[in-house]
């Protein structure tokens, strides 16, 4: 049964395997809440106090700062204060989302959103820091959005299936790979201008994106520790059903079905080794599935 985007949006937290709609419901929370306190703390003659409150979600380029508020590494990437900035990193997190999502599935869809974002506030940091050109405003410069994030998404899904084709308003048809290479292009000439931190920002994501699919397909997750304390929240939270156990012991026969060589790949296949990646990890995967995975997904 077809479920609408705002359904999906709406039972986010109530749903599992749907990192993309929580993702994207936390990030319109968060503008919501900080859209609704400028109108009324501006109305009333405090904005000082709304911007003093939205810069404890902000990331600093200052180390000395950073310190104080560590947290903002995070939440910097969940909140926006503009609507065109909100608008367009959520519209290219779902478009791009959707493709990771169905290759690799919820767990690393997560995995490159917040390794991303953290990869594009540490390359902002950095370079602040480094480069005599912020010299005079690095004290003073905060950086907020999910850029950084989303850029993660765009280019691991380019890396993943560089030749799937999306269909651009005047453009017409045009590859993926094409727009995730203008993108980053479009970010580095503009890493020394106005919004310069979040153009090393985007950078930074984009660059973890690329890493990530490449060392999955050596066999590596270097989203493990995320996932990690993904599923401590989880299990905190989560009220855990009375036959799960069993569930989870039906789900050791992926063993006694390896795959071979030479069979042509299904969907259905591909959604059997999605839902053991989602159940045990990627690490759980034999050779042979991870070669299916791949090949599927560059189809």
């Amino acid at each position: 049964m077809y479920t609408g985007f705002w359904d999906q949006i709406k039972n986010a937290f109530t749903q599992q395997g749907n990192s993309l709609y929580k993702i994207l419901a936390i990030n319109l929370i968060v503008y919501a809440v900080l859209l609704v306190a400028w109108v009324f703390l501006s109305l009333s003659g405090a904005g000082d106090i709304y911007y003093a409150m939205r810069s404890y979600l902000m990331m600093p380029a200052s180390p000395s700062y950073f310190i104080t508020q560590p947290w903002t590494i995070f939440t910097y990437m969940f909140a926006h204060d503009r609507f065109f900035h909100i608008l367009f990193n959520l519209l290219f997190l779902y478009w791009f989302g959707l493709l990771v999502n169905e290759y690799l599935g919820s767990r690393k869809l997560a995995n490159l959103y917040i390794l991303g974002g953290l990869a594009g506030g540490l390359f902002y940091m950095v370079i602040y820091n480094l480069a005599p050109l912020f010299s005079d405003v690095v004290d003073r410069s905060l950086m907020l959005g999910a850029s950084a994030g989303v850029y993660s998404i765009v280019v691991a899904a380019a890396t993943l299936t560089p030749n799937t084709t999306f269909r651009l308003l005047l453009l017409g048809p045009v590859k993926i790979k094409y727009i995730a290479i203008f993108y980053v292009l479009v970010a580095f000439a503009n890493s020394a201008g106005s919004n310069a931190g979040g153009e090393l920002a985007h950078l930074g994501g984009a660059a973890m994106g690329f890493l990530y699919v490449v060392q999955l397909r050596n066999g590596r997750d270097l989203g493990v520790p995320v996932q990690v304390v993904g599923r401590f929240f989880e299990r905190l939270f989560s009220n855990k059903p009375k036959v799960k156990v069993t569930y989870r012991k039906k789900n050791y026969e992926y063993k006694s079905e390896p795959l071979k060589k030479g069979e042509i790949t299904s969907q259905e296949e591909i959604d059997r080794i999605l839902d053991k990646i989602a159940e045990k990890g990627y690490d759980s995967l034999s050779k042979e599935e991870k070669r299916r995975l791949f090949d599927f997904s560059n189809k």
